[in-house]
């Protein structure tokens, strides 16, 4: 495990939230991208080595749809960079982690991800982000 990633934000309106974290932020979004398969639209931010992921649901059975009928808008998950997501998943579930994906999938910004289960990380949904190089 190498740093925080990113922290995801689940938001109802990504228009509306890029301009507030426009201005909180004092910078723009450096990338907008769609990943079709997770149903979602994403905003990024850098701030130093770690970056903010704005995330808005594209269709009603998206995972970010489902968090936001329950939840209110906020921190969706936390995203640690690995080197090596095969390895990690296969040590995490040694160590009793439950894992949403049993394989790596392509994510936003050039990733590959995995998230553990929240049940098996204290109530946090925990994404694993490779770089895809």
């Amino acid at each position: 495990m190498n740093k925080i990633e990113h922290l995801g934000i689940a938001v109802k309106n990504a228009a509306a939230a890029k301009e507030v974290f426009d201005k909180l932020l004092n910078k723009p979004a450096y990338k907008t991208e769609t990943v079709e398969s997770e149903g979602v639209s994403t905003i990024f931010y850098e701030l130093g080595p770690n970056k903010l992921e704005l995330l808005e649901a594209t269709n009603p059975n998206s995972p970010i749809a489902k968090y936001l009928e329950k939840n209110r808008e906020g921190i969706h998950h936390v995203a640690i960079a690995v080197d090596d997501i095969k390895s990690e998943m296969v040590r995490l579930k040694s160590e009793g982690f439950i894992f949403i994906n049993e394989e790596p999938k392509q994510g936003a910004d050039n990733k590959l991800i995995a998230f553990i289960h929240p049940k098996s990380a204290n109530g946090l949904l925990v994404e694993l982000c490779q770089d895809r190089g």
